[in-house]
Protein backbone atom coordinates (compact mmCIF):
# COMPACT_ATOMS: atom_id res chain seq x y z
CA UNK A 1 0.00 0.00 0.00
CA UNK A 2 3.04 2.05 -0.02
CA UNK A 3 3.40 2.04 -3.53
CA UNK A 4 0.90 4.55 -4.41
CA UNK A 5 3.39 7.53 -5.91
CA UNK A 6 6.18 4.61 -6.81
CA UNK A 7 7.10 3.02 -10.32
CA UNK A 8 5.80 -0.14 -9.28
CA UNK A 9 2.51 0.53 -8.65
CA UNK A 10 1.18 -0.46 -12.16
CA UNK A 11 2.22 -4.52 -11.34
CA UNK A 12 -0.56 -4.17 -8.43
CA UNK A 13 -2.97 -4.64 -11.62
CA UNK A 14 -0.84 -8.20 -12.30
CA UNK A 15 -0.53 -9.54 -9.27
CA UNK A 16 -2.57 -7.72 -6.28
CA UNK A 17 -1.39 -5.75 -3.22
CA UNK A 18 -0.35 -8.90 -1.94
CA UNK A 19 1.97 -9.93 -4.96
CA UNK A 20 3.75 -7.27 -5.54
CA UNK A 21 4.60 -7.11 -1.73
CA UNK A 22 6.21 -10.27 -1.88
CA UNK A 23 7.82 -9.38 -5.41
CA UNK A 24 9.33 -6.33 -3.86
CA UNK A 25 10.40 -8.12 -0.67
CA UNK A 26 11.86 -11.18 -2.78
CA UNK A 27 14.00 -8.64 -4.78
CA UNK A 28 15.47 -7.12 -1.90
CA UNK A 29 16.38 -10.72 -0.26
CA UNK A 30 17.50 -12.22 -3.60
CA UNK A 31 20.05 -9.37 -3.89
CA UNK A 32 21.17 -9.61 -0.23
CA UNK A 33 21.92 -12.97 0.09
CA UNK A 34 23.80 -12.92 -3.21
CA UNK A 35 26.31 -9.96 -2.09
CA UNK A 36 25.83 -12.09 1.29
CA UNK A 37 27.29 -14.80 -0.28
CA UNK A 38 29.44 -13.70 -2.63
CA UNK A 39 27.31 -14.81 -5.80
CA UNK A 40 26.69 -11.71 -7.21
CA UNK A 41 29.90 -12.36 -9.60
CA UNK A 42 27.88 -15.46 -11.11
CA UNK A 43 25.52 -15.19 -13.82
CA UNK A 44 22.22 -16.66 -12.36
CA UNK A 45 22.33 -15.58 -8.74
CA UNK A 46 22.80 -11.55 -10.18
CA UNK A 47 20.32 -12.00 -12.77
CA UNK A 48 17.36 -13.15 -10.00
CA UNK A 49 16.88 -9.67 -8.71
CA UNK A 50 17.81 -7.38 -12.03
CA UNK A 51 14.97 -9.26 -13.96
CA UNK A 52 12.70 -8.83 -10.82
CA UNK A 53 12.87 -5.10 -10.65
CA UNK A 54 13.01 -4.47 -14.59
CA UNK A 55 9.71 -6.35 -14.30
CA UNK A 56 8.48 -4.48 -11.64
CA UNK A 57 9.45 -1.02 -12.93
CA UNK A 58 8.56 -1.36 -17.17
CA UNK A 59 5.54 -3.85 -16.72
CA UNK A 60 2.65 -2.07 -18.17
CA UNK A 61 -0.51 -1.63 -15.96
CA UNK A 62 -3.35 -4.51 -17.20
CA UNK A 63 -5.69 -2.56 -19.63
CA UNK A 64 -9.53 -2.37 -19.17
CA UNK A 65 -12.35 -1.27 -21.43
CA UNK A 66 -13.82 2.09 -21.49
CA UNK A 67 -17.60 2.12 -21.23
CA UNK A 68 -18.57 5.37 -21.00
CA UNK A 69 -18.37 8.27 -18.45
CA UNK A 70 -20.69 9.37 -15.33
CA UNK A 71 -21.16 12.61 -13.96
CA UNK A 72 -20.82 12.56 -10.28
CA UNK A 73 -20.81 15.10 -7.88
CA UNK A 74 -18.77 14.22 -4.27
CA UNK A 75 -19.60 16.46 -1.48
CA UNK A 76 -17.05 17.21 1.37
CA UNK A 77 -19.21 19.06 4.08
CA UNK A 78 -16.43 19.44 6.70
CA UNK A 79 -18.82 19.16 9.38
CA UNK A 80 -18.77 17.90 12.87
CA UNK A 81 -19.01 14.37 12.38
CA UNK A 82 -16.28 13.09 15.09
CA UNK A 83 -16.66 11.10 18.10
CA UNK A 84 -16.10 14.55 20.25
CA UNK A 85 -17.75 16.99 17.98
CA UNK A 86 -19.70 19.41 19.49
CA UNK A 87 -22.90 19.29 17.29
CA UNK A 88 -26.54 20.42 17.54
CA UNK A 89 -29.17 18.28 15.64
CA UNK A 90 -29.02 18.12 12.13
CA UNK A 91 -25.63 20.03 11.77
CA UNK A 92 -23.86 17.01 9.97
CA UNK A 93 -26.27 16.47 7.17
CA UNK A 94 -26.53 20.83 7.06
CA UNK A 95 -22.89 20.79 6.56
CA UNK A 96 -23.22 18.31 3.87
CA UNK A 97 -26.38 19.70 2.65
CA UNK A 98 -24.48 23.19 2.57
CA UNK A 99 -21.40 22.36 0.87
CA UNK A 100 -23.94 20.19 -2.30
CA UNK A 101 -24.97 23.86 -3.44
CA UNK A 102 -22.77 23.73 -6.47
CA UNK A 103 -23.61 20.20 -7.42
CA UNK A 104 -27.25 21.12 -7.99
CA UNK A 105 -27.00 23.40 -11.14
CA UNK A 106 -24.39 20.94 -12.45
CA UNK A 107 -26.34 18.02 -14.00
CA UNK A 108 -24.59 15.34 -12.60
CA UNK A 109 -25.14 11.22 -12.55
CA UNK A 110 -24.84 10.83 -8.98
CA UNK A 111 -24.22 12.77 -5.54
CA UNK A 112 -21.89 11.22 -3.37
CA UNK A 113 -21.94 11.78 0.38
CA UNK A 114 -19.20 10.57 2.35
CA UNK A 115 -19.68 8.36 5.51
CA UNK A 116 -21.96 9.61 8.34
CA UNK A 117 -25.15 11.24 9.26
CA UNK A 118 -26.90 12.25 12.26
CA UNK A 119 -30.16 9.71 12.26
CA UNK A 120 -31.25 6.69 10.56
CA UNK A 121 -33.51 8.55 7.58
CA UNK A 122 -35.84 5.58 7.70
CA UNK A 123 -37.00 6.01 11.43
CA UNK A 124 -36.36 10.19 11.18
CA UNK A 125 -38.84 11.65 8.88
CA UNK A 126 -36.84 15.39 8.70
CA UNK A 127 -33.60 13.81 7.88
CA UNK A 128 -36.01 11.43 5.21
CA UNK A 129 -37.37 14.60 4.14
CA UNK A 130 -33.83 16.74 4.13
CA UNK A 131 -32.62 13.86 2.03
CA UNK A 132 -35.54 14.08 -0.70
CA UNK A 133 -34.76 17.65 -1.01
CA UNK A 134 -31.00 17.04 -2.10
CA UNK A 135 -31.63 14.93 -4.60
CA UNK A 136 -34.92 16.19 -5.64
CA UNK A 137 -33.02 19.48 -6.40
CA UNK A 138 -29.85 17.80 -7.55
CA UNK A 139 -32.02 15.33 -10.03
CA UNK A 140 -30.02 12.76 -9.59
CA UNK A 141 -29.95 9.62 -6.39
CA UNK A 142 -27.64 10.40 -3.61
CA UNK A 143 -25.26 7.87 -2.47
CA UNK A 144 -25.04 8.52 1.48
CA UNK A 145 -24.56 6.79 4.69
CA UNK A 146 -25.35 6.22 8.23
CA UNK A 147 -26.00 4.08 10.77
CA UNK A 148 -29.58 2.24 10.48
CA UNK A 149 -31.32 -0.49 12.34
CA UNK A 150 -32.39 -3.53 10.32
CA UNK A 151 -33.83 -6.97 12.45
CA UNK A 152 -32.48 -6.06 15.42
CA UNK A 153 -29.22 -5.38 14.53
CA UNK A 154 -27.33 -1.71 13.87
CA UNK A 155 -25.89 -2.02 10.45
CA UNK A 156 -23.31 0.67 9.00
CA UNK A 157 -24.97 1.51 6.06
CA UNK A 158 -24.93 3.48 2.75
CA UNK A 159 -28.15 3.94 0.99
CA UNK A 160 -29.06 5.06 -2.55
CA UNK A 161 -31.35 7.15 -1.96
CA UNK A 162 -33.65 8.26 -5.13
CA UNK A 163 -37.33 9.86 -4.54
CA UNK A 164 -37.29 9.92 -8.58
CA UNK A 165 -38.11 5.56 -8.28
CA UNK A 166 -39.16 5.58 -4.50
CA UNK A 167 -41.23 8.49 -3.77
CA UNK A 168 -40.56 11.16 -0.94
CA UNK A 169 -39.80 8.91 1.97
CA UNK A 170 -39.03 5.65 0.99
CA UNK A 171 -38.99 2.22 3.49
CA UNK A 172 -35.62 0.48 3.46
CA UNK A 173 -36.53 -2.56 1.45
CA UNK A 174 -37.66 0.10 -1.44
CA UNK A 175 -33.65 1.62 -1.39
CA UNK A 176 -30.45 -0.46 -2.42
CA UNK A 177 -28.33 -0.44 0.32
CA UNK A 178 -24.75 -2.40 1.27
CA UNK A 179 -23.71 -2.79 5.18
CA UNK A 180 -20.06 -2.36 5.75
CA UNK A 181 -18.47 -6.18 6.47
CA UNK A 182 -15.89 -5.52 8.85
CA UNK A 183 -16.63 -2.76 11.42
CA UNK A 184 -13.47 -1.61 13.45
CA UNK A 185 -12.61 -3.17 17.07
CA UNK A 186 -13.05 -0.50 19.59
CA UNK A 187 -14.06 1.76 16.91
CA UNK A 188 -17.01 0.44 15.87
CA UNK A 189 -17.98 -2.36 17.93
CA UNK A 190 -16.17 -3.73 21.10
CA UNK A 191 -15.58 -7.46 21.23
CA UNK A 192 -16.62 -9.11 24.40
CA UNK A 193 -17.63 -5.91 25.63
CA UNK A 194 -17.93 -7.11 29.65
CA UNK A 195 -14.68 -7.85 29.77
CA UNK A 196 -13.40 -4.89 28.42
CA UNK A 197 -15.30 -2.82 30.25
CA UNK A 198 -13.59 -4.09 33.52
CA UNK A 199 -10.74 -2.62 31.92
CA UNK A 200 -11.51 0.25 30.51
CA UNK A 201 -14.75 1.41 31.55
CA UNK A 202 -14.92 5.12 30.58
CA UNK A 203 -13.17 4.41 26.74
CA UNK A 204 -15.44 1.74 26.39
CA UNK A 205 -18.86 3.46 27.54
CA UNK A 206 -17.97 6.10 24.67
CA UNK A 207 -18.90 3.13 22.32
CA UNK A 208 -22.69 3.16 22.76
CA UNK A 209 -23.68 0.84 19.74
CA UNK A 210 -22.48 -1.83 18.53
CA UNK A 211 -22.70 -2.17 14.43
CA UNK A 212 -23.31 -5.77 13.45
CA UNK A 213 -21.08 -7.21 10.35
CA UNK A 214 -22.82 -6.90 6.67
CA UNK A 215 -23.45 -9.69 4.25
CA UNK A 216 -24.67 -7.82 1.36
CA UNK A 217 -23.23 -7.34 -1.89
CA UNK A 218 -20.80 -3.62 -2.20
CA UNK A 219 -22.57 -2.46 -4.91
CA UNK A 220 -25.19 -0.23 -6.41
CA UNK A 221 -26.74 0.06 -9.48
CA UNK A 222 -27.04 4.14 -10.94
CA UNK A 223 -28.91 3.90 -13.88
CA UNK A 224 -27.93 0.84 -15.04
CA UNK A 225 -24.17 0.90 -14.28
CA UNK A 226 -23.60 -0.86 -11.42
CA UNK A 227 -20.98 1.16 -8.86
CA UNK A 228 -18.95 -0.46 -6.54
CA UNK A 229 -18.55 0.29 -2.70
CA UNK A 230 -16.10 0.32 0.41
CA UNK A 231 -16.87 2.03 3.67
CA UNK A 232 -14.28 3.42 5.02
CA UNK A 233 -11.45 0.69 6.08
CA UNK A 234 -13.28 -1.46 4.33
CA UNK A 235 -11.24 -0.64 1.29
CA UNK A 236 -7.95 -2.42 2.73
CA UNK A 237 -10.12 -5.69 2.25
CA UNK A 238 -9.25 -7.66 -1.27
CA UNK A 239 -12.49 -9.98 -0.56
CA UNK A 240 -14.41 -6.44 -0.76
CA UNK A 241 -12.93 -5.00 -3.45
CA UNK A 242 -12.80 -8.09 -5.55
CA UNK A 243 -16.18 -8.78 -4.73
CA UNK A 244 -18.08 -5.75 -6.26
CA UNK A 245 -15.77 -6.01 -9.26
CA UNK A 246 -17.04 -9.61 -10.30
CA UNK A 247 -20.37 -8.47 -9.72
CA UNK A 248 -19.57 -5.92 -12.59
CA UNK A 249 -18.89 -2.96 -10.88
CA UNK A 250 -17.62 0.13 -13.55
CA UNK A 251 -17.09 2.51 -11.15
CA UNK A 252 -15.81 2.31 -6.96
CA UNK A 253 -17.09 4.81 -4.78
CA UNK A 254 -15.27 4.78 -1.16
CA UNK A 255 -16.59 6.85 2.00
CA UNK A 256 -15.36 7.68 4.14
CA UNK A 257 -15.12 9.63 7.86
CA UNK A 258 -11.42 11.27 9.42
CA UNK A 259 -12.99 13.29 11.62
CA UNK A 260 -10.95 11.57 14.72
CA UNK A 261 -7.79 11.75 12.75
CA UNK A 262 -7.77 15.64 11.93
CA UNK A 263 -4.86 16.72 12.34
CA UNK A 264 -3.07 13.43 11.30
CA UNK A 265 -2.04 11.55 8.17
CA UNK A 266 -4.45 8.91 8.51
CA UNK A 267 -6.91 10.65 5.87
CA UNK A 268 -3.55 10.58 3.42
CA UNK A 269 -2.42 6.46 4.11
CA UNK A 270 -6.53 5.67 3.54
CA UNK A 271 -6.20 8.22 0.69
CA UNK A 272 -2.97 5.78 -0.84
CA UNK A 273 -4.49 3.08 -0.57
CA UNK A 274 -7.99 4.34 -2.53
CA UNK A 275 -5.38 5.27 -5.80
CA UNK A 276 -3.82 1.28 -4.90
CA UNK A 277 -7.37 0.18 -5.75
CA UNK A 278 -7.98 2.53 -8.81
CA UNK A 279 -4.85 0.45 -10.34
CA UNK A 280 -5.55 -2.71 -9.08
CA UNK A 281 -8.96 -2.91 -10.35
CA UNK A 282 -8.77 -0.60 -13.49
CA UNK A 283 -11.78 1.41 -12.08
CA UNK A 284 -12.24 5.19 -11.59
CA UNK A 285 -12.38 5.68 -7.53
CA UNK A 286 -14.03 8.43 -6.13
CA UNK A 287 -12.93 8.68 -2.59
CA UNK A 288 -15.19 11.13 -0.30
CA UNK A 289 -14.37 12.14 3.44
CA UNK A 290 -16.12 13.86 6.18
CA UNK A 291 -13.26 16.48 6.56
CA UNK A 292 -10.97 15.51 4.14
CA UNK A 293 -8.69 14.50 2.03
CA UNK A 294 -11.29 13.83 -0.82
CA UNK A 295 -10.25 12.77 -4.46
CA UNK A 296 -11.64 10.86 -7.68
CA UNK A 297 -8.88 8.95 -9.09
CA UNK A 298 -8.40 8.15 -12.11
CA UNK A 299 -7.47 4.29 -13.49
CA UNK A 300 -3.99 4.76 -13.92
CA UNK A 301 -3.81 6.40 -9.97
CA UNK A 302 -3.46 10.11 -11.11
CA UNK A 303 -5.89 12.40 -9.34
CA UNK A 304 -8.45 13.99 -11.31
CA UNK A 305 -9.55 16.46 -8.92
CA UNK A 306 -9.37 16.77 -4.83
CA UNK A 307 -10.53 18.96 -2.06
CA UNK A 308 -7.86 19.46 0.90
CA UNK A 309 -8.54 18.24 4.11
CA UNK A 310 -10.76 21.03 6.38
CA UNK A 311 -12.38 22.58 3.60
CA UNK A 312 -15.88 21.81 2.31
CA UNK A 313 -16.72 21.89 -0.89
CA UNK A 314 -18.03 19.50 -4.03
CA UNK A 315 -16.31 17.69 -6.58
CA UNK A 316 -18.11 17.74 -10.18
CA UNK A 317 -16.16 15.58 -12.70
CA UNK A 318 -17.15 13.19 -15.86
CA UNK A 319 -15.18 9.85 -14.31
CA UNK A 320 -14.65 7.22 -16.51
CA UNK A 321 -16.51 3.52 -16.48
CA UNK A 322 -14.72 0.72 -17.11
CA UNK A 323 -15.44 -3.02 -17.74
CA UNK A 324 -13.10 -6.02 -17.67
CA UNK A 325 -11.55 -7.63 -14.20
CA UNK A 326 -7.69 -7.61 -13.84
CA UNK A 327 -5.60 -10.23 -13.19
CA UNK A 328 -5.30 -8.77 -9.78
CA UNK A 329 -8.93 -9.38 -9.24
CA UNK A 330 -8.92 -12.97 -10.58
CA UNK A 331 -6.33 -14.01 -8.89
CA UNK A 332 -5.49 -11.89 -5.72
CA UNK A 333 -6.79 -13.47 -2.69
CA UNK A 334 -5.26 -16.79 -3.85
CA UNK A 335 -1.44 -14.91 -4.17
CA UNK A 336 -2.57 -13.87 -0.69
CA UNK A 337 -3.11 -17.09 0.57
CA UNK A 338 0.32 -18.90 -1.17
CA UNK A 339 2.39 -15.79 -0.19
CA UNK A 340 0.91 -16.53 3.04
CA UNK A 341 1.19 -20.37 3.86
CA UNK A 342 3.78 -20.76 1.30
CA UNK A 343 6.18 -18.82 3.50
CA UNK A 344 4.73 -20.40 6.66
CA UNK A 345 5.73 -23.67 5.04
CA UNK A 346 8.76 -22.95 3.55
CA UNK A 347 10.05 -21.55 6.94
CA UNK A 348 8.82 -25.22 8.60
CA UNK A 349 10.86 -27.32 5.77
CA UNK A 350 13.96 -25.12 6.06
CA UNK A 351 14.37 -25.32 9.91
CA UNK A 352 13.74 -29.58 9.90
CA UNK A 353 16.42 -29.14 7.11
CA UNK A 354 18.71 -27.10 9.12
CA UNK A 355 17.84 -29.39 12.49
CA UNK A 356 18.76 -32.16 10.63
CA UNK A 357 21.95 -31.40 9.38
CA UNK A 358 23.25 -30.11 12.74
CA UNK A 359 21.90 -33.27 14.43
CA UNK A 360 24.32 -35.77 14.82
CA UNK A 361 24.29 -39.35 13.15
CA UNK A 362 23.46 -42.31 15.27
CA UNK A 363 26.22 -44.91 14.61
Amino acid sequence: MTQADSPLVQTVSWVGVSGLTFLMVFTVAAAIEAIRTGRWRRPFPAAVPAVTTLMLVLVPAFPTTPAGTMRVGAVQGNGPSGYFDQRTVGAIARAQGDATGPVLDADVDLVVWPEGLDADPFQTPWLAEYLTGISTRAGAPLLANAATTAGGNIYNTSFLWDPATTGATPQREQVQTHAKRHPVPFGEYVPDRAFYTLLAPDLVGLLQRDYAHGTDVPLVTVGGVPVGLAICFDVIYDEVIAESITAGAELLVFQTNNADFRGTDENLQQLAVARIRAVETGRTVVNVSTVGTSQIIRPDGSTLTGLPAGQAGALIADTDLRTGITPAVLIGQGVSAVTLWGGLGGLALTGAIAWRRRTPAVA
